[in-house]
């Protein structure tokens, strides 16, 4: 097989571990943007980074590694065969999900971060706490910001 069809095909499922993430996470398939100061990712950064992470990880351990992208006029060796097995694509679905899912939880911390630092300044309600421990980490910023 062709090795760039290879690549192709790790990537796209990368890229569908990375909206994988975006279904497992209670943010749902926002655009980048930024909430209190802090950059969220959003959908789109699911998507390229479980692509790139899936990537990187093919072309690193996978039968990717073994590609020979250029060669010199008097190098003797055969040219490295290449495979896709169906535990490669698994594989790249996994590590795109992981991928999308560390930058995800990142943000998550320092969106709860900031949302302690904002709620240390206010007066909430009992109730009102214990409603923020059901939400979002972007919905707790955001309830606490109202508050």
């Amino acid at each position: 097989m062709d090795p760039w069809m290879c690549a192709l095909l790790i990537v796209v499922a990368g890229a569908i571990g990375g909206v994988a993430n975006a279904l497992l996470s209670d943010n749902g398939f926002p655009l980048p943007r930024r909430i209190g100061g802090i950059l969220c990712p959003g959908f789109l950064t699911n998507v390229l980074l479980g692509a790139l992470a899936a990537f990187t990880s093919w072309a690193s351990y996978g039968s990717g590694a073994g590609v020979e992208l250029a060669r010199t006029a008097n190098a003797g060796s055969a040219r490295a065969e290449i495979s896709l097995t169906f535990s490669a694509l698994a594989g790249a679905f996994f590590v795109g999900v992981a991928g999308a899912r560390w930058i995800t939880n990142e943000v998550d911390k320092r969106l709860l971060k900031e949302s302690v630092k904002v709620a240390a300044e206010k007066k909430l309600p009992r109730e009102h706490c214990e409603e923020l421990v059901k939400a979002s980490p972007r919905r707790v910023l955001e309830a606490v910001e109202r508050a």
